[in-house]
């Protein structure tokens, strides 16, 4: 069920405890989910560039930075990869410290 803009929703969809911004992102509805998850060294030009044009890119990003830092990061969040976040989590840090 789609919410209208204004209407009262919790943080979490309580059918699946998912972050409500995930049912706008374009990856629910185009793509084959294991272009998300590609093996070592396979394209993610097709994960990609849907994620390139998604309302929700940069909640996804905010999302695979904060959530996956400390456990088995993998697949395509917010149009990165895994050594993509990694390298943004590192200038993180520093920027942190500075």
């Amino acid at each position: 069920m789609r919410r209208r803009p204004g209407d009262e929703a919790p943080e979490f969809e309580l059918a699946n405890l998912r972050p409500r911004w995930q049912q706008e992102a374009l990856c629910r509805e185009y793509g084959n989910p294991a272009d998300f998850f590609p093996g070592r060294g396979e394209d993610l030009g097709p994960a990609k560039a849907i994620c390139e044009t998604c309302p929700v890119r940069a909640q996804c990003l905010a999302y695979a930075l904060d959530e996956f830092e400390d456990r088995l990061d993998c697949g395509v969040w917010g149009g990165t990869s895994p050594g993509e976040r990694k390298r943004l989590r590192r200038q993180r840090r520093v920027g942190d410290a500075a």
